[in-house]
């Protein structure tokens, strides 16, 4: 007997794990809302594969992203709203459409730089005209998810802002709008008290600094054409490597850190990156 194509394969099997009478218990208990962390947290093990430049793991995480689609459309088809073929549809006309200098009469575009040009033009044309049918004033920031992670829906933001002309001129600007985030926030120190009182006006005054500051690092960022989430990911990596090290070093001298001073692991924490920039 043929075996079907993979993806008929897992479109049934999904079918069974939701099967009412031989189903699965906890796929047939789950909702949109319920898998949608796990539909999250599978995109960032691919980011996390590419990361580590682990071609099977990608290979593997990819698989489990695709999981995540068919689990969705399943619950989808169930309550008859649409199904795995509507999506792959949907996907597809909409990539046909926004690639008209491939698949229609327009223009052959020559790079990269003009067909992201046209990209955003042909997504600023769909959201216009689903703003316009549903009665509601468009805006630039139409399509910017609340759901995204605070720097990537910052750094959306901005872009979108940019695009409208409303931008820093320069570099500078920034970094002075940075020192006076800082100055703000370093003004509301005082006024919070113990760090560990009960939360309040002050500490609600913090937070709001806090987040102009980093809303304003992010902006850098973009100015500096960095990925704000790539840098953070990438000093989280940093800081584990670093701490571990400070661990090994002072499991070497038969200590953990609580049994070590602050100075102590500041030392080895300087000797950790002396490790790493040696040759």
């Amino acid at each position: 007997m043929t075996q079907a194509p993979a993806i008929d394969r897992l479109l049934a099997l999904m079918t069974r794990l939701r099967d009412p009478v031989a189903g699965c218990p906890w796929d047939l208990e789950q909702t949109f809302r319920s898998i949608a962390p796990h539909t999250i947290e599978e995109a960032y093990e691919v980011a996390d594969a590419i990361e580590q430049g682990d071609l099977a793991a990608l290979r593997d995480e990819l698989g489990d992203v695709l999981f995540q689609v068919v689990f969705h459309a399943e619950i989808a088809r169930q309550q008859g709203a649409f199904d795995f073929e509507a999506v792959a549809t949907a996907i597809t006309d909409k990539m046909i459409r926004r690639h008209p200098h491939v698949f229609g009469s327009a223009d052959p575009v020559s790079d990269a730089g003009t067909q992201v040009a046209r990209w955003e033009a042909h997504k600023a044309a769909e959201r216009a005209r689903q703003a316009h049918d549903t009665g509601r004033p468009s805006s630039a920031l139409d399509g910017v998810i609340r759901g995204l992670p605070g720097l990537t829906r910052a750094l959306k933001l901005q872009k979108r802002a940019a695009r409208v002309g409303f931008d820093w001129i320069e570099t500078i600007d920034i970094l002075d709008k940075i020192e006076e985030e800082i100055g703000e926030l370093r003004a509301e120190l005082p006024a919070a008290g113990s760090p560990n009182g009960p939360p309040g006006p002050a500490q609600d005054r913090i937070a709001d600094e806090l987040g102009d500051l980093l809303f304003a690092l992010v902006n850098l960022a973009r100015r500096l054409e960095v990925d704000p989430e790539g840098a953070l990911r990438s000093a989280n990596a940093k800081f584990d490597r670093r701490f571990r090290r400070v661990e090994a070093l002072l499991a070497d001298q038969g200590r953990t850190p609580p049994e070590a001073t602050l100075d102590e692991m500041e030392a080895l924490w300087q000797q950790a990156k002396r490790e790493e920039r040696s040759p």
